[in-house]
């Protein structure tokens, strides 16, 4: 999607030579932590503010270049959604769809869009009311709603659960996952680290405009090649296993184990009690602070502290 992306305001650096790689199909999720690019490159995806190096293609089309052909193929939610607050969403979306080189001359068929619209972001049963008087939420979902009228190949979405509660985001978690299962390719900038872990099959994070992290999450959330063992005979079970442990905090042990179902069995064979073994895998979270300097811990050394996963059908007194 981009080559040697680069942005400079006058010293600042804000985009630094950035390879997004987003492919057909994808759930994306494009993580800055430290605040500092992550929009000015949305932006520039879509042709608000010109690059000062590099190339961008969407949809297979260079932009800015031919951005007039690809962005009616493309929904975008970017920042605080606009919209005209002395009229209703519905006005609002009509104004929307009646705009530009695809817009819809059959008014039933734009109502009919508005609708569907509506609906699909919990908005159906909203009254006449300005948009002055939408909660944040509700505006979100506005939103959403103007992004989605045009049945985009494309979504571009910047923060968009921003202030809505935790049914609301599962709401749109649900949608954004169907739609992209019919078809859009999703790009979801994002600050909320556990929604892009719960949505994305794929993640990307820029740290002082560098992109630092590009990759499918189920790889980087793989296996660390150690594992968690709970025991009653944490003592015994730490005499056996010798220089394999790396770690131990009571009845829990970190231990290196590329297999914890080979691992439970030895413990087992040698007749100490095992209440659980856990394959550790590190959390996006973790993930983030690793690559970003946020945290002490690096990626190719030790890793992580990670979520524990059970496994191999052993009792998990987790509940």
């Amino acid at each position: 999607m981009t080559r040697g992306l680069t942005k400079q305001f006058g010293r600042v650096l804000a985009v630094d030579h950035v390879d997004l790689d987003v492919r057909p199909g994808d759930r994306y999720g494009f993580l800055d932590p430290n605040g500092s690019g992550k929009t000015t490159l949305v932006r520039m995806l879509l042709g608000l503010v010109y690059a000062t190096s590099g190339e961008i293609e969407l949809l297979g089309q260079p932009v800015p270049g031919r951005i007039a052909k690809v962005l009616p193929q493309v929904g975008a939610l970017v920042e605080a959604p606009s919209a005209y607050g002395h009229l209703s969403g519905r006005v609002n979306l009509a104004i929307i769809d009646s705009s530009g080189p695809r817009a819809s001359r059959s008014g039933r068929s734009r109502r009919r869009r508005i609708d569907e619209a509506l609906a699909r972001v919990g908005l159906a049963g909203v009254d006449n009311r300005a948009v002055s008087k939408y909660s944040l939420g509700m505006k979100q979902r506005l939103g959403l709603a103007a992004a989605l009228l045009r049945e985009p190949r494309l979504l571009v979405l910047d923060e968009p659960t921003n202030g809505l509660d935790p049914r609301g985001i599962r709401e749109i978690r649900d949608l954004l996952t169907e739609l992209n299962e019919a078809g859009t390719t999703v790009f979801l900038s994002s600050h909320q680290l556990a929604e892009v872990e719960l949505l994305c099959t794929r993640v990307g994070v820029i740290d002082r405009g560098r992109l630092v992290l590009q990759d499918d999450l189920h790889a980087l959330r793989g296996p660390t090649g150690r594992a968690i063992v709970r025991s009653p005979d944490a003592d015994a079970v730490a005499a056996r296993l010798g220089d394999r442990v790396v770690s131990r905090s009571d009845d829990r042990l970190v231990v290196t184990s590329a297999d914890p179902a080979e691992l439970n069995t030895e413990l087992v064979s040698a007749g100490l009690r095992v209440s659980e073994v856990s394959a550790e895998r590190r959390t996006l979270e973790e993930l983030v602070l690793a690559v970003t300097g946020a945290g002490s811990d690096r990626l190719d050394g030790v890793p992580v502290p990670a979520r524990e996963e059970s496994a191999y059908g052993l009792a998990d007194d987790r509940g």
